[in-house]
């Protein structure tokens, strides 16, 4: 049976592999970012939008979360509330937006799979990134609720943590910073997009048949807990 995926962010970085990788599998992908050239250019932000991109969209079996941003590199005394306030709309409340319009129609057919992007950070929490960390981890325990709310219902929701992977994101990161979550990887490298589309794949496929609200680290060997 063919399925049809939404993946967000699915212009660039991560969610462009994830995109890839799906459509190799046989699956319909529908790109929804604010970049142009996406199949619905949505501000995941704006609640309305995505509940009306959601009906453009008809039946959606696959939900991948992957928009999102870093927003200030700071200590945490000196970010900027609206900064803070940035990174919680586009890592959380679109993330929250997304699942509320796509997730009702996925338990009406008894079946879906929702892969969050989580972080390593979320976990961690890297210095002069606290507001991507507790967005990363407010996105953690998001994954978790649901997880168990959609437990009996046919419909998977988990999480993928990944240490630093090479995307455009990453682009915008201070050097200093990213040199130190990078040298905290025992791999001695950043991830690649491609290996994390892997993960996402596996995670939306038949294959997984008794794994929800859970978190899979990708981090060469990060991970801690």
């Amino acid at each position: 049976m063919a399925r049809t995926a939404v993946v967000t962010g699915g212009m660039s970085g991560i969610g462009a592999a994830a995109a890839e990788r799906l459509r190799s599998d046989g699956v319909k992908v529908l790109t929804l970012d604010l970049a142009p050239g996406a199949d619905l250019v949505v501000d995941v932000t704006d609640p309305d939008r995505v509940r009306a991109a959601a009906a453009e969209a008809g039946e959606v079996d696959i939900l991948i979360n992957s928009a999102g941003i870093i927003g200030p590199n700071a200590p945490l005394w000196e970010i900027p509330i609206d900064g803070w306030e940035r990174v919680f709309a586009v890592n959380v409340r679109g993330t929250l937006a997304t699942c509320q319009a796509f997730v009702p129609g996925m338990i009406d057919r008894g079946w879906g799979r929702i892969v969050n992007m989580a972080s390593i950070a979320g976990k961690d929490g890297n210095p002069n990134m606290s507001p991507y960390s507790a967005s990363k981890a407010a996105v953690i325990a998001l994954t978790k609720s649901l997880g168990k709310e959609l437990a009996t219902t046919g419909v998977l929701a988990n999480a993928i943590a990944p240490a630093v992977i090479a995307t455009p994101m990453n682009a915008d990161t201070e050097p200093e910073a990213l040199a130190h979550i990078t040298n905290l990887i025992p791999m001695r490298r950043v991830g690649r997009a491609g290996e994390v589309a892997e993960l996402i794949a596996w995670l939306c496929s038949e294959k997984v048949s008794f794994s929800t609200g859970a978190v899979y680290d990708i981090s060469g060997g990060r991970a801690t807990y």
